[in-house]
């Protein structure tokens, strides 16, 4: 990785009033600056950064604080790849968080005890709620954390929930045959769904299938191209259901080792511990560690392919047993 340059807050804020110090704290927060160590914050050079950096200075000498806004470079000690991962773990705390509300909504709305479609309800209003939560989310996620596209993918589900169709109309068997010859598209920064439906699409449908990677949650299929677990994607999640789980599904390959195995990525990817596997931290780790160790998204992609195929001859013999 090229050396990056970041825009750096250092500050002083005198310890009383004690408002500033919160004040300041707040605005650092909603800016997605994140601390390095204490009073001081790192943001990616932008100019909205510089602006925002600029104004929250001028607060602090306004308030009897001091304080300098630098560009730098850092050539040792904490790394680029460490700073990104702190504002990627700031990101993945906010969009979890969407996640977990945006579950509750669709487990309540499948049991059942509440129609979407009901105005009483007022599903429309609360899937814009989470859609404004989101926007104001990814507004500040300057290094795109792979939690986003999970929250996006839920709350799409929602809305098509809270519409008249519903989301769980007929399931559809897919042709494996005419799927061949594809170039599959998803996103960048591969983790526990995406490396998954890559393994399932060279095990069952194009062992030679090539794989495009996206920087957007969303992409314009070209001809030739299908896209998966990604916002309007031909294969994405559906309901509670995973992307490999709709793609288990709609492709007709039920069998012990699936069943399986899926039951564990839908646990890593929804996080909501349905079915509580004993295999299942034991693959989240492993993936967990090969996304930290393995930047290169083809890489990652081949590695856990291996991962997934290793737990899949395991259930099946677990079944022989």
């Amino acid at each position: 990785m090229v050396p990056k340059n970041w825009l750096v807050l250092i500050h002083k804020i005198p310890p009383k009033p004690n408002a500033l110090r919160v004040k300041i704290w707040r605005r650092l927060q909603q800016v997605g600056a994140v601390a390095i160590k204490q009073s001081v914050y790192v943001m990616p050079i932008s100019e909205q950064s510089y602006e925002d950096l600029s104004w929250m200075l001028k607060e602090i000498v306004g308030g009897g604080g001091d304080g300098s806004i630098s560009e730098v470079r850092f050539v040792e000690g904490l790394t680029d790849e460490q700073i990104i991962s702190l504002f990627q773990n700031s990101r993945k705390a906010d969009y979890q968080k969407i996640i977990q509300d945006a579950n509750l909504l669709l487990a309540e709305w499948s049991s059942g005890k509440k129609d979407p479609r009901d105005p009483a309800v007022r599903a429309s209003a609360q899937v814009t709620k989470l859609q404004h939560r989101i926007d104001e989310v990814a507004a500040i996620d300057f290094f795109q954390a792979r939690e986003r596209g999970t929250a996006e993918i839920l709350i799409k589900d929602l809305a098509a929930r809270s519409s008249a169709g519903g989301s769980d109309s007929i399931v559809r068997k897919d042709d494996l045959d005419a799927l061949g010859g594809k170039i599959w598209v998803t996103r960048k920064n591969l983790f526990v769904d995406r490396i998954a439906c890559g393994w399932i699409i060279r095990r069952f449908i194009d062992e030679t299938a090539a794989f495009k990677f996206v920087d957007s949650g969303t992409s314009t299929p070209k001809a030739g191209e299908v896209r998966f677990d990604m916002f309007d994607g031909e294969y994405t999640h559906e309901g509670d259901r995973c992307t490999f789980e709709v793609m288990v599904q709609r492709l007709g390959l039920q069998d012990h080792g699936l069943v399986a195995l899926a039951e564990v990525i839908h646990d890593i990817d929804l996080k909501d511990s349905k079915y509580d596997h004993a295999e299942t931290d034991g693959l989240s780790a492993m993936l967990t560690g090969l996304a930290a160790s393995q930047p290169n998204d083809d890489k990652r992609m081949i590695l856990g392919m291996q991962l997934i195929e290793n737990l899949y001859a395991y259930f099946q013999r677990q079944k022989g047993r």
